[in-house]
């Protein structure tokens, strides 16, 4: 059985715009908790593809990889994911080809097949092209051999990409993801930050498909944890007011920048809307240091994942890399990094006015 300590933590960030604030503020926020992240050893750093939502600032998700890539060091930086029915593999694999020229050692390739839009901007960016369930599945053979070593007489080649080898991860909220990611012999990630519910199935599923590949001998699962941690239970509870006015914003159809939070926020909403709220976010952990250490331990314990992708809508940046530094601290049971001393104390102000 693993303890939270053999796991390894990671982040993915939606580079939300807050209220007030720019796309250009919400690049530099992701930037500086990129650093932050990677001073506390966290293993990668995702961002992911959205399309016409105020609040979301990635959706030129390679262009913001390699922003966030260029000014950290170590830290693996990559797709929480592409899209991919949105794009052509070629453009995908010379872009990322690019980024893993730039960056070597360092990319990932994490694949979604939902729009990550509304109907009316997917149509947008597909244009004429309709999908079927067989697409994705192709989609992804042609970009693993775009990707591969380029073959003789091979008349397709992506320049850059050709021969980079760049790691792809498949992602997902249901069976189907899980299953391809098995049969592929792929790392495969678990969408559990927004859709919990099938979780413990698609993960079976995966860890019983699966064929050791050349990318790949063994599963490697990752899950997605909303992850709010503060000094206290109560005032963690305060900073999710945010993330619990977002999910609500989702369910309604009513997608804004991120919210300043709002005291006993919970207890404004209908019971129906607290339910939703719940079930959109039972994966989350909400708490001070303890409870943080109990629920991580506990998601460890259910599902034996082998990374934990941190999601941390706080609406102050500077409280949002204290939020990562305590669920750190917990990770590693009390024992600090010599290397993380400046990362463990993370300034008081906010990361703009």
């Amino acid at each position: 059985m693993k303890a939270l300590q053999d796991v390894a933590l990671s982040m993915l960030d939606l580079v939300s715009v807050r209220e007030g604030g720019t796309v250009g503020q919400a690049l530099d926020i992701a930037l500086h908790t990129a650093q932050h992240a990677e001073a506390l050893g966290f293993a990668r750093y995702w961002v992911a593809e959205h399309h016409n939502m105020p609040g979301i600032a990635s959706s030129a998700t390679a262009v913001v990889v390699g922003h966030i890539a260029g000014g950290t060091s170590r830290i693996r930086v990559g797709s929480g994911g592409i899209m991919l029915p949105n794009h052509a593999p070629l453009v995908v694999a010379e872009a990322f080809g690019t980024l893993a020229a730039l960056y070597p050692g360092r990319i990932d390739l994490g694949l979604g097949r939902a729009p990550g839009t509304d109907p009316t901007t997917m149509r947008a960016l597909r244009r004429n092209r309709t999908e079927s369930e067989g697409d994705f599945p192709r989609d992804v053979a042609e970009l693993q051999h775009l990707l591969g070593p380029a073959q003789p007489g091979q008349k397709l080649v992506a320049m850059p990409g050709a021969g980079s080898e760049v790691p792809i991860w498949l992602l997902g909220s249901s069976l189907f993801s899980a299953q391809l990611a098995a049969e592929r012999g792929l790392p495969y990630a678990f969408a559990s930050h927004f859709a919990p519910r099938m979780l413990m199935q698609a993960i079976a599923m995966y860890r019983e498909l699966f064929r050791p590949s050349k990318a790949l001998s063994k599963p490697h699962v990752a899950i997605g944890v909303p992850l709010i941690a503060a000094p206290t239970d109560e005032e963690a509870q305060f900073l999710a007011s945010s993330t619990y006015q977002r999910v609500l914003g989702i369910l309604r159809g009513d997608r804004q920048c991120l919210q300043a939070p709002i005291a006993h926020f919970m207890a404004q909403c209908h019971p129906q809307e607290q339910a939703a709220i719940a079930d959109f976010l039972g994966a989350a952990v909400v708490g001070g240091p303890d409870t943080v250490r109990q629920g991580l331990s506990q998601l460890v314990a259910q599902t034996q994942a082998d990374e934990l992708m941190l999601v941390s809508d706080v609406f102050d940046p500077a409280l949002r890399l204290r939020s990562l530094t305590i669920a750190a601290q917990q990770w590693r049971a009390g024992t600090a990094d010599a290397s993380a001393t400046d990362a463990l104390n993370p300034p008081n102000k906010a990361v703009f006015a």
